[in-house]
């Protein structure tokens, strides 16, 4: 039996931070939206409602029905108030949102805070307040400014608080999340890489039998850590093709495909490069040039794996954030960019989905590719975007400026990792600007191009901050560039975070 925690998610920007903590334990749990709740199961043994930007106060507020729950249960910040007011409580906008750091009261000896220590540093985010519990309630934790910052209802598993023990400011956050998940919920700490790995090869080879799948691999780590899986279930079935679309960083095809070697995997390389600058052609519109990459993409696909005869699978590397991020509570978030996963093969093609990864964290992903003997260099990779350095040149796209992009980024990346910056940073890439500038080299005056330098520090790119790299090495970079890099005559870095920028420029 796996045993797991469900987590109800009524809109917080932190509930995946508190799956990622609960899955710290060794401890399987899965979010689903509130209002799309799944059965309590006998593999459940505790239920987390999350936070959300809605006050309880609104008509149309959103609720569930936990009354009827067996299983503990845990209200985090919104899933406090939603708790306390369902039962009698009273709930009231705050005179003045709570927001930021805050130090609790002195200790309580009720089992949610065992081994938390008086004045633990807690973050507030709330625009509500709980001012009173029903008589079968009691106060477990308060704040200066927050009589009733954590309760319990008397004699049951049920508990509230107003902060959020998931983010890195609640210093003691994680002690309090183990107390719930293991103390009181009882769950066992054995969900691991290589339970994960043996349960989830076990279940390949009982649905896939002796049929062929087949994959699009991207040298990255997801499609890899999949295609290794799927390979360890079904074998020499699984067919693997790395189309090289013209948009790759300088010799990454051939530095992939020798990689794959080591791995025993199928591979099949196709070199596309043309196909994909005629569907560029012209094209200055990044969301144009995702569909056209993408389009063409599905096409060379197609095309490769209709010679694999009576292939029935397709297979993904699909993560865990991609499938929240569809069944969302708000559904499918508005279009900032089109996805670079595949996902709209031809209809003749009839193949059906196969996604081994579909729980897992991208931290998660690569602790289950180190468990089956991923080679670090794929683990250790940078994320790159699926449309590539198509979306790193803020114009049209040509041979000539992918060339003069690739090598850019050729000294910018071997830099990060001869100096020992490269696993110190999330991602880290170059852009080309669609405007020149006035240099002067020699004795001449040019008139060249730009580029950007980024690198950002992330746990999963929903947001992230700009790595402090050093000036130094920021310098040695620049002039490496423009010394050797024709058509580039000043270089720039980027230092904004996300939000309010995002990670790539388009």
């Amino acid at each position: 039996m796996l045993q797991k925690i469900l987590i109800l998610d009524f809109g917080s920007q932190y509930t995946q931070l508190i799956a990622r903590r609960v899955r710290e334990l060794n401890v399987y749990c899965e979010i689903h939206p509130f209002n799309n709740p799944p059965e309590i199961d006998n593999d459940t043994v505790g239920l987390i409602l999350s936070g959300g930007p809605s006050s309880v106060l609104e008509n149309n507020a959103p609720n569930y029905n936990w009354h009827d729950v067996t299983v503990p249960i845990l209200g985090v910040c919104y899933g406090a108030q939603l708790i306390a007011m369902r039962s009698g409580g009273t709930v009231a906008r705050s005179l003045h949102r709570e927001y930021g750091r805050a130090k609790l009261g002195k200790a309580t000896k009720n089992p949610l805070f065992e081994g938390i220590s008086a004045g633990s540093q807690v973050w507030m985010s709330h625009a509500d307040t709980i001012l009173a519990l029903p008589d079968d309630f009691e106060i477990i934790a308060s704040t200066d400014d927050i009589p009733i910052a954590g309760f319990h209802i008397k004699d049951t598993n049920r508990f509230g608080i107003q902060f959020h023990p998931e983010v890195t400011h609640t210093k003691e956050g994680g002690v309090l999340l183990k107390n719930f998940v293991v103390g009181i919920c009882g769950a066992s700490q054995d969900w691991t890489p290589d339970q994960f790995v043996e349960s989830t090869v076990a279940e390949l080879k009982a649905k896939l039998g002796d049929d062929k799948v087949v994959l699009g691999l991207s040298g990255g780590v997801d499609s890899s850590v999949a295609a290794e899986l799927l390979h360890l279930a079904i074998g020499e079935n699984l067919y693997c093709i790395f189309v090289d679309n013209g948009l790759l960083r300088k010799n990454e095809f051939e530095d992939v495909l020798e990689s794959y070697k080591t791995m025993g995997l199928n591979v099949k390389g196709v070199d596309s490069k043309d196909k994909f600058y005629d569907a560029l052609d012209g094209l200055t519109d990044p969301e144009e040039k995702r569909k056209a990459i993408g389009g063409t993409f599905i096409e060379v696909f197609d095309e490769e794996a209709n010679k694999i005869e009576n292939v029935k699978w397709l297979g993904q590397g699909t993560i865990y954030p991609d499938v929240i991020e569809s069944v969302s509570v708000k559904g499918p978030s508005a279009t900032i960019k089109s996805h670079h996963n595949v996902g709209g093969l031809p209809d003749h093609m009839n193949l059906k989905v196969v996604e081994p990864l579909n729980t897992l964290f991208k931290d998660e992903v690569r602790r289950v590719g180190k468990a089956i003997n991923v080679p670090a260099k794929i683990l250790g990779r940078h994320p790159f975007p699926g449309p590539g350095l198509g979306i790193r040149i803020l114009s049209d796209i040509t041979p000539e400026k992918v060339k003069v992009l690739q090598e850019v980024d050729d000294i910018f990346i071997s830099g990060l990792h001869e100096e020992g910056l490269y696993d110190e940073v999330w991602q880290a890439g170059a852009m080309l600007l669609p405007v020149q500038s006035v240099g002067v080299m020699g004795d001449e005056r040019t008139y060249e191009n730009v580029v950007s330098l980024r690198a950002v520090s992330s746990l999963d790119g929903m947001t992230a901050d700009w790595v402090h790299l050093p000036y130094e090495f920021l310098g040695r970079i620049s002039n490496k560039i423009i010394n050797q890099v024709r058509g580039v005559n000043r270089v720039v870095y980027d230092i904004s975070s996300k939000p309010p920028a995002t990670i790539e420029w388009e």
